[in-house]
């Protein structure tokens, strides 16, 4: 395995991880902040757009590489 590849699957994984942290991050904040459901459901709204933009860009860039 070189360092590209290493480095590759490496950013996969960490960012999975940083994802679902975040996730973890908001849902206590609803909780401790008492949002009720409008404002968890808003909240997790706008940090999965953020996650569905990443998504998007990373796969549009693969598909142009192509």
């Amino acid at each position: 395995m070189n360092e590209a590849v290493f480095s590759q699957i490496a950013m996969m994984v960490l960012l999975t991880g940083l994802i679902g942290w975040m996730g973890f991050i908001v849902w206590d904040l609803a909780k401790k902040s008492q949002a009720g459901k409008f404002g968890t459901i808003a909240l997790f709204t706008v940090l999965g757009a953020g996650v569905f933009g990443f998504i998007v860009k990373t796969v549009l860039v693969e598909v142009i590489q192509i």
